[in-house]
């Protein structure tokens, strides 16, 4: 299953999920129907279905969850001691300058764990683990933050073509407008 976010859900929304479908196997117990079920809960009528057969055939247990599809490659104790090294800077590390990519850290990984993971995977794990892409601001060293004010204040005006006004005109690029 794919999620927008990019990674798996966290810990809160399976165990919301995990309620919702455990309020459903009590309202299978009441003999409600699906469309029913569906619309209250919020879902569509194929899950409900779907759990509906589980339920069946092997019980409530049969629809709880059964934890994540894979254990993760870092586990907490070593993406703590990736966020140490990460910390450090790519300096400390080799890199001629202070920008960490998707590429360095699946080399840090490699290098420090002697584990291979996809750059995608990368990106999920640091998501899940509450880090975000930064873009850094592209600033010459020389700007003068001032004149670069001033100019917008007082230059910018004169140079931008002023406004079409609105008024009568036509739509057609090769036949000028009548007057």
């Amino acid at each position: 299953m794919r999620y927008p976010q990019g990674g798996g859900l966290t810990a809160e929304r399976q165990a919301f999920r995990e309620r919702v479908r455990m309020e459903a196997v009590g309202m299978f117990a009441d003999g409600r129907g699906s469309t029913e079920i569906a619309k209250e809960l919020r879902v569509s009528v194929r899950s409900v279905q779907r759990w509906r057969q589980a339920w069946r055939g092997a019980g409530p247990d049969a629809i709880r969850s059964r934890g994540p599809a894979s254990r993760p490659k870092l586990n907490d104790v070593l993406f703590a001691v990736l966020e140490e090294e990460l910390a450090k800077g790519p300096v400390a590390h080799g890199w001629p300058d202070q920008r960490w990519t998707l590429a360095r850290i699946k080399t840090l990984i490699g290098r420090r764990f002697h584990k291979s993971m996809t750059l995608s995977g990368i990106s999920q794990m640091l998501r899940r683990h509450g880090w975000s892409h930064q873009v850094p601001a592209r600033r010459a060293l020389e700007r003068d933050e001032a004149a670069v004010a001033g100019w917008v204040k007082d230059v910018w005006p004169h140079v931008e073509a002023p406004r079409r006004r609105s008024g009568p005109g036509s739509s057609s690029r090769t036949k000028p407008d009548s007057r």
